[in-house]
């Protein structure tokens, strides 16, 4: 809602002078606008009479100067009790809304008083957000950092920033025998800090600030966080700020013993009592009170309208606002009588001073107030003392008194850091060195031995890019080659298949390095390249190219094992996968990892389906182990139950994620199938909470099974157990497994290859010559046949037809589909012959499908001149499919300004966009040539947007308009108002015209008169063209029409015969 307020207010708010003449003819002067509740000290129930008051008075002096100018005041009023977070902190949208408010009265005055909450007014001067008010604003608060240095913004109370300046100073500053120079300091922020107290402390814990980048400060965000660094020896500093009262002091020393060398310093800039009331307490004697010097007046002024006791130094502040104004418009009145004067004023409210009820003011150049602090401290009788005076505008901290009562040790002040007591801490130094050193000394021998090795695990060096030759050929990876492939979408990636050292390996891409590894990663890697075991793919180091840095790993070339457990008719179960079979593939997985486990690796972490590869002996291998430093462990349906709960691996997790992939392998189904639940989500919910004692875990039935089966199935189960100590190691597992393949054919020596030959011999010795050659023409003949299917169908539908032999239609909450056609079609068919007509498409649509490439989203057909793109479908992508239709919208329009017709040059060619979002269903319909189509009302109502645009527009839906506020992208657009849409009604629409920060080169949309005009004369203008190329023989439509005519006796040309003679072209 916010972004739509900037958008309208854009007249209203923009920088500019301050206008004397047009102040003194507004029908409203000044507009106070502040918070109004009971608690506030600037509350308008408190301010009012005073500005009244002071209005009065401001009248009264020019009507004695016969001056044509009286000030009109109106005050605005902002609740908060209806929000949670009541006061300052919900003050951002009240403020806008009374902005608004006054705008749409014609109330909006040259003048603001308030508001006092930094939150309101940030929004209203701040220009990165491009807002700045054209009138000043005058504020007795807005102490927040995030105010500072606004050009319309004058502030009468001492911001945040000034504060902040006076403490670098102060606490770099030394005075001799009295204060050292300080370095560190405890910050002490309370939950319920008043507004002034909030923003000063913030401007001392802001990272990026002055106090923070100058001195080294901790936070302490709770009293009990107080009260453990008082009592702790080796704390920080010594030095504790905290803003608020004396109370506040006196409640964290009640219960707690303060240490002698400790500094409380308090911020109470807005009690005058420090000057007034010379009595202090005995809990103040270790706190320096920073406070405003002594220069209020107004409480002996007999004047006031008010109860004296309603005054503070807020209200005052509103007042002496108006006593500023008044005389700034006096001076420059009399100024403009006496002589020729524009009425003119560049920065007003800037580097000057005045007297007002609130004392003396002097304004900085950013329209600050600048003034004098105190710093007090108490006398051993119980009296304030001012110790120090600063300048904020001077920057001198100036002693008041050489020889102060203090109570800290020699009456001075102490260090923020202890600088005595290590007497026993050397002791316990000295004893602890020599222990040192006798254990270095025996250890240095050790250290020796195993220096070079240590040396050379912190070593790594890339392998020459010039050794690896890359693979032209390129296929759809099954190899998991990210940790994340197995979320929904299309996620597999183009894997570089090379050549190394002789042997086949791919190139894994290492997204989340640079390849300067650390040292941790370095001993890692350098701990992979000594795993060699064979049912483990080697790791042969990384290269770094110019497209990025790439784990060099052995390629398996029939892929993962979840792609061969998905092909059943590659391998089939009847003639291959068979019971002796799945173990063999669960026994290689178990042997690996058991090896994994004994290894320097120790934990695989990732362990699933997608890890796990098949070599072309049909060996199982394990992948994407280790490089834990580099890739993060993440939860799906492998990940074991505690690691869901509290992210980590462990060697039992990944007996657990073992467990998961051989129910994969005995069922020869999806991952963790069960029949009663097929969401992932669930699942993994499911597991992550289990409801009641049975714990959620995958289908697998004791029913029907044989001896071995229900004997493997309970080492399976064992596996997944919800307690990661009750289950087993991969020592016992490979040994159960091994005894389970044995006891298959009483084959207790029998080896995994004895029974590998035995099976393959069953096939014939000459078979395998023969399947190679076939397979090779099939896999060739099978990725034309993929190409092809990805180009005309989405990537998930093409797999699920491939692998079910149908796709299950889907509905999508929110897509967003765009439309467009060419203006004047069928006069350009008319007048050109059908071979132009088909290069004309085919040259545009070329152009329209290569800047599709560079967005996220989906071409659903082009029918005749009209090209109909979709996104958030088939993927869904959050709110982007809105930002990177109206992107895509804006290249393609912009493409069109410059394209020009071969054929008719000079003849414009004009398109029309209509884009809408809504809710939508897609599916394939059909068994002949397949289409994914979508349906709902959100493809008519989008169809509809493009036939009532305009040409070289880009006409949006409001639904489309609300999801791109919702995105972090500002688009530029033009409220077109309510058009009506055929089946709709009348709809609110818009005209997208860009985005903020980017510039397009945009067409100029024709007015509605030239195109009418264009209507009427493009045929003229056609024949004129084709007249200027010669008389050459050309057969048009048109020449056809009239050929026609003399054969055809409804007076139709033939081809027009059909019932969409724009598809047909």
């Amino acid at each position: 809602m916010l972004g739509l307020l900037w958008f309208w207010l854009g007249s209203v708010l923009s920088v500019s002078e301050f206008d004397v003449l047009s102040c003194r003819n507004s029908s409203v002067t000044l507009n106070v606008v502040l918070l109004e509740d009971e608690n506030s000290p600037w509350s308008l129930k408190f301010v009012k009479d005073t500005v009244d008051m002071a209005v009065e008075e401001e009248n009264k002096k020019n009507q004695a100067e016969s001056l044509d100018f009286q000030i009109k005041v109106l005050f605005s009023g902002f609740n908060t009790t209806h929000y949670r977070r009541r006061g300052c902190g919900s003050s951002t949208c009240e403020a806008v809304e009374i902005l608004k408010s006054l705008h749409n009265s014609s109330e909006l005055g040259c003048m603001m008083l308030g508001p006092s909450c930094t939150y309101a007014t940030f929004q209203l001067v701040d220009q990165e957000v491009g807002l700045t008010l054209t009138i000043p604003i005058i504020s007795a608060g807005s102490f927040g950092l995030s105010c500072d240095y606004k050009d319309k913004l004058t502030r009468l109370l001492p911001p945040a920033r000034k504060i902040s300046e006076f403490f670098v100073h102060f606490w770099n500053v030394s005075f001799t025998n009295l204060k050292p120079a300080w370095k560190t300091a405890y910050i002490y922020k309370k939950l319920d800090n008043t507004e002034e107290c909030f923003w000063y402390i913030n401007a001392l814990e802001a990272p990026s600030a002055l106090f923070a980048t100058n001195i080294s400060r901790e936070m302490l965000r709770s009293q009990e966080d107080l009260e453990d660094k008082l009592k702790a020896q080796d704390r920080h500093s010594n030095i504790f700020v905290l803003c608020g009262t004396p109370d506040d002091v006196l409640a964290i020393k009640k219960n707690t013993t303060i240490p002698p060398h400790v500094v409380f310093v308090l911020i109470d800039l807005y009690n005058d009592g420090y000057h007034t009331n010379e009595s202090s307490f005995e809990h103040m004697r270790d706190v320096l009170v920073v406070t405003m010097d002594s220069f209020r007046n107004y409480s002996r002024h007999t004047s006031w309208k008010t109860n004296t006791t309603a005054l503070n130094d807020y209200v005052v502040a509103y007042h002496d606002a108006v006593v500023l104004f008044g005389d700034m418009m006096r001076q420059s009145l009399k100024a403009m009588k006496q002589g020729p004067s524009n009425g003119i004023i560049k920065q007003p409210f800037r580097n000057m001073s005045f007297e007002g009820m609130g004392g003396h003011y002097e304004l900085d150049a950013s329209g600050d107030r600048d003034i004098n602090l105190s710093v007090v401290y108490t006398t051993s009788s119980k009296q304030y003392k001012t110790l120090f005076s600063f300048s904020t505008s001077l920057y001198i901290t100036s002693l008041n008194h050489t020889h102060p009562d203090l109570v800290w040790e020699g009456s001075q002040l102490p260090r923020d850091k202890l600088a005595h007591g290590m007497e026993a801490q050397n002791i316990i130094m000295i004893v602890l060195g020599i222990s040192v050193v006798m254990a270095t000394a025996i250890a240095f021998i050790l250290y020796r031995q195993n220096r070079r090795v240590r040396i050379d695990q912190k070593k790594w060096s890339h392998i020459n890019p010039s050794l690896i030759i890359l693979l032209d050929d390129k296929e759809r990876n099954q190899i998991s080659l990210t940790i994340d492939e197995e979320k929904k979408g299309d996620n597999s990636v183009l894997i570089h298949k090379g050549r190394y050292d002789k042997k086949p390996v791919i190139l894994k891409e290492l997204r989340n390095t640079d390849g300067n590894f650390s040292e941790e990663q370095r001993i890692e890697l350098n701990a992979l390249l000594r795993i060699d075991y064979y049912n483990l793919t080697k790791f042969y180091g990384t290269a770094k190219f110019d497209c990025g840095v790439f784990g060099v790993f052995e390629f398996c070339e029939r892929g993962s094992l979840r792609y061969v457990l998905n092909d059943k008719i590659s391998y089939p179960d009847e003639s291959f996968m068979d019971l002796e079979f799945k173990i063999s593939v669960m026994y290689d997985i178990a042997k690996g990892m058991s090896y994994l486990h004994s290894s320097n690796v120790g934990v695989h972490g990732r362990l699933k389906s997608t890890n796990c590869v098949v070599d072309n002996r049909m060996v199982v291998k394990i992948t994407d182990f280790g490089c834990n430093t580099i890739l993060a462990p993440g939860k799906d349906l492998w990940t074991a139950p505690e690691h869901m709960r509290v992210q980590g691996i462990s060697q039992k997790g990944d007996v657990y994620s073992f467990a998961i992939i051989s129910q994969e392998i005995i069922l020869r189904k999806s991952p963790f199938h069960t029949s009663c639940c097929s969401d992932t989500a669930e699942k993994l919910y499911r597991v992550q909470y289990p409801r009641g004692p049975n714990v959620f875990r995958p289908d697998l039935s004791f029913e029907s099974v044989g001896e071995t089966e229900a004997e493997l199935f309970v080492l399976i189960k064992s596996c997944w157990e919800e307690d990661p100590e009750k289950r087993p190691d991969f020592k016992r597992i490979e040994g159960a497994l091994g005894k389970i393949f044995s006891n298959l054919h009483n084959q207790a020596n029998a080896s995994y290859m004895d029974n590998l030959i035995r099976r393959l011999q069953m096939y014939s010795r000459n078979l395998e010559h023969l399947v190679e050659e076939r397979t090779a023409l099939y896999k060739a003949e099978r990725d034309r046949a993929d190409q092809l299917n990805f180009m005309l169908l989405p990537g998930p539908v093409v797999r699920s037809l491939k692998e079910t032999g149908r796709v299950e239609p889907e509905l999508y909450d929110e897509v967003t589909i765009y439309f467009s056609d060419i203006v004047c079609f069928t006069t350009l068919c008319h007048h050109s012959t059908p071979m132009e007509v088909v290069d004309m498409l085919n040259d545009i649509y070329k152009n329209f499908d290569s800047i599709l490439d560079h967005h996220d989203v989906y071409k659903v057909e082009t029918i005749g001149d009209a090209y109909m793109v979709a996104s958030g479908l088939p993927r869904r992508n959050g709110n982007r499919h809105a930002v990177d239709i109206c992107l895509m919208a804006l290249d393609i329009l912009e493409f069109m300004g410059t394209y020009q017709l071969r054929h008719l040059p000079g003849i414009p060619l004009w398109i029309r966009i209509g884009i809408h979002s809504g809710p939508c269903a897609a599916g394939v319909v059909g068994n002949k040539m397949p289409r994914y189509c979508l349906f709902g009302d959100t493809v008519n109502t989008a169809s509809r947007m493009e036939s009532t645009g305009l040409p070289l527009r880009i006409h949006v839906s409001e639904s489309t308009i609300k999801i791109l506020e919702r995105t972090d992208c500002k688009f530029e657009c033009e409220h077109r108002g309510e058009t009506h849409l055929k089946g709709k009604g009348k709809e609110m629409t818009y005209w997208l015209t860009g985005v903020t920060g980017q510039k397009y080169s945009l067409p100029i949309p024709p007015t509605a008169e030239n195109f009418h005009r264009l209507q009427q004369d493009l045929a003229e203008r056609i024949v004129s063209t084709l007249d200027k190329r010669g008389n050459e023989r050309r057969k048009t439509l048109s020449t056809r029409q009239r050929r026609t005519q003399r054969h055809s006796s409804d007076g139709q040309p033939e081809y027009l015969h059909l019932n969409d003679p724009t598809t047909y072209l």
